[in-house]
C-alpha cells in the first residue's frame, strides 16, 4: 500500500491530518465538526481508558453516570462556569418533530413542542453533578465523595481538527467533594500526578507539571493544575487538567454537610479530566514520515508476524511454526497477530503495519525455518536483525520494554532541548518562530501583560511550573519586577 504521506517538514498540520485518516484512527463525520473514531483508533483509546480507570480505582474513585442534558437554570447557577462555556453550548429547545405539510415526506420542528426550559447539552458536568451531590451529602460521614464518569461532551467548535478539537469528544471527568480545603487541594494535586504518571510511563510522553494563570484557569476554579506536553513541531499541548474548585460549586448549589461538631459547612470540590485529545498528543509526539509510531503499552497489536512463502506447503509449514510463537507470546500477555492473508503480498503488509505503528514485526520464510531464525524489525528505529527462535518470546518481551523506554527518552531529549530561557521580548519573538518549544521567561504577573503578549505573538503562558526556582527578575515585556519564570509557547 502506498502511504503518500506529506512530510512533517513540509506541512506538519497536513501530515497530522493525513496520518490520522490513513492509519485508520478516525475520520470526519457527516455531522459537521464531529468525528468517527474507527476500530483501530478506538482500540488505542480503550487501552488508555483501561489504564486510567485502574489508576482511578486504585486512588479510591468509583464510576457513575450523569445525564447528558442540563437545565439552563441549573447550568447558570455557577456564574463564572456558565459564562466561560456559554459561547460553546448546544441547546435543546423543542422535544418533538412533525410532518411538514408543505414538503411531502419531510419533517419540521413542532412549534407547539417548545420546552418550558431549555436544556444545555453538557460541555462539562459540574452543574448536573453538584445539584445531585446536594442530595448525597448530609454529614462529614458522607465525605470524601470520589466519583468519576466516562462520557461524551459537546462544545460547539467552529474550527475543528480530528482528536484535537471536535464539537463532540470522549473524556473522563472526576468530581470530588471534601470536608476541608487541604483535602481538596491534595486531591487536585494527586490527580495531576496520576495524569503525569500515565502520560510519561504509559504513553511515553514527557510532561511539565504546573498551574495555570488566572486568565487560563478553568471557569469556576480557584486553581487549575495541568500537565503540558511538547509536540514535534514545537507547539505545546495541554494533556490534562485538575481543578481545585474551592467552595464555588458547593455555594452555587447549596451543598453543605454537618461537621463532627454538628455545624453546617459548605463542602470543598475538585474536578479533573483528560479526553480523546490524548490521541492527538500520542500521534504528534512519536510518529514519523512513515506513519504512526506507537508505544508498546498502547499498541492494539504489539507484534505482527508476516509469513514469506511461495507455495501452500511453505505457508502450512510456517503456520505450524508460528502457532508456537503466538502461544508463547500470549502467555506473556503480549498481543500478537499472524497475518496469513493470501490476498496481499508481504511488502504490502510491511507497509501497512509500519503505517499503523505496530512496534515489532517478525518475518518468517522457508530459510528461517531451516536456520532456526526469524527476522525481527523495530518500528521506532526502523532497524531489523536476525534472531534465534530459541527464547524468542523473552527476546520480544525485552524488546518491547526497550522500545517503550526509547520512545520516552527520545521525546524527553526533544522536549529538554526545546526549553529556552529568554530575557527580552525581541529574543522571544525571534526564537518563537525559528526554534519553537517552551520559553522560560519572566512575567510581571498581570493579565494585561499576558493578554498583550498573546495578542502580539499568539503565544500563551502554558503554566507556572511547580518546580520553578523563585528568582527575582524583570518581565521580558513590561520590564516590571517578576518573582520567577513561566513557560510560554504556541499551543494546540
Amino acid at each position: 500500500m502506498s502511504k503518500n504521506l506529506t512530510k512533517r517538514a513540509e506541512d506538519y498540520s497536513k501530515w497530522y491530518n493525513e496520518l490520522v485518516v490513513k492509519a485508520d484512527l478516525a475520520e470526519n463525520s457527516a455531522v459537521r465538526g464531529c468525528m468517527v473514531i474507527k476500530p483501530y483508533g478506538y482500540a488505542i483509546w480503550e487501552k488508555m481508558q483501561a489504564e486510567l480507570d485502574k489508576k482511578f480505582k486504585e486512588t479510591g474513585h468509583s464510576n457513575a453516570y450523569f445525564p447528558l442534558f442540563v437545565p439552563k437554570s441549573m447550568f447558570e447557577a455557577e456564574e463564572k462556569n456558565a459564562e466561560g462555556f456559554a459561547k460553546e453550548c448546544a441547546i435543546v429547545t423543542h422535544y418533538r418533530l412533525k410532518n411538514d405539510p408543505d414538503r411531502k415526506g419531510k419533517l419540521m420542528v413542532d412549534p407547539n413542542a417548545k420546552l418550558e426550559e431549555e436544556l444545555i447539552v453538557r460541555p462539562t458536568s459540574e452543574a448536573i453533578i453538584w445539584s445531585t451531590y446536594k442530595n448525597w451529602i448530609q454529614s462529614y460521614r458522607d465525605l470524601p465523595l470520589l466519583i468519576n464518569q466516562w462520557a461524551n461532551v459537546v462544545r460547539w467548535e467552529m474550527r475543528t481538527r480530528l482528536f484535537l478539537r471536535t464539537a463532540e469528544f470522549l473524556w473522563q471527568e472526576g468530581h470530588t467533594a471534601h470536608a476541608t480545603q487541604a483535602e481538596a487541594i491534595a486531591e487536585s494535586v494527586q490527580m495531576m500526578n496520576v495524569y503525569a504518571d500515565f502520560a510519561e510511563n504509559f504513553m511515553a510522553i514527557p510532561v511539565v507539571k504546573g498551574i495555570k494563570t488566572e486568565s487560563e484557569r478553568f471557569a469556576g476554579a480557584v486553581e487549575t493544575y495541568c500537565i503540558e506536553a511538547l509536540m514535534q513541531d514545537g507547539k505545546a499541548l495541554q494533556a490534562g487538567t485538575s481543578h481545585f474548585l474551592g467552595q464555588n460549586f458547593a455555594k452555587a448549589f447549596d451543598v453543605k454537610f454537618a461537621n463532627a461538631e454538628g455545624t453546617q459547612e459548605f463542602v470543598w470540590g475538585t474536578s479533573w479530566g483528560v479526553s480523546t485529545r490524548l490521541m492527538g498528543a500520542l500521534v504528534m509526539t512519536h510518529s514519523d514520515d512513515n506513519g504512526l509510531v506507537l508505544p508498546p503499552n498502547l499498541a492494539p497489536i504489539q507484534v505482527v508476524i508476516v509469513p514469506i512463502y511461495k507455495s501452500d506447503e511453505q505457508l502450512e509449514a510456517i503456520s505450524t511454526e508460528v502457532q508456537n510463537v503466538v502461544d508463547a507470546l500470549k502467555k506473556l500477555n503480549i498481543s500478537v497477530k499472524f497475518d496469513n492473508r493470501t490476498t496481499q503480498k508481504p511488502g504490502f503488509k510491511f507497509n501497512e503495519y509500519e503505517l499503523k505503528g505496530v512496534p515489532v514485526r517478525i518475518a518468517i520464510g522457508p530459510k528461517d525455518l531451516e536456520n532456526g531464525t526469524y527476522e525481527v524489525a523495530r518500528r521506532d528505529t526502523l532497524t531489523k536483525e536476525i534472531v534465534s527462535k530459541e527464547g524468542i518470546e523473552v527476546y520480544i518481551q525485552n524488546l518491547l520494554e526497550t522500545i517503550q523506554t526509547n520512545l520516552f527518552d527520545r521525546a524527553f531529549e526533544y522536549r529538554n532541548t526545546h526549553i529556552t530561557e529568554v530575557d527580552t521580548f525581541e529574543e522571544f519573538k525571534n526564537l518563537l518562530d525559528s526554534k519553537g518549544g517552551f520559553f522560560a521567561a519572566h512575567w510581571d504577573g498581570t493579565p494585561e501583560t499576558e493578554e498583550k503578549i498573546k495578542e502580539l505573538t499568539k503565544a500563551t503562558i502554558r503554566c507556572i511550573p511547580l518546580n520553578r526556582m523563585e528568582e527575582p527578575g524583570m518581565c521580558m515585556f513590561s520590564g516590571k519586577p517578576s518573582v520567577g519564570r513561566v513557560l510560554f509557547a504556541k499551543a494546540y
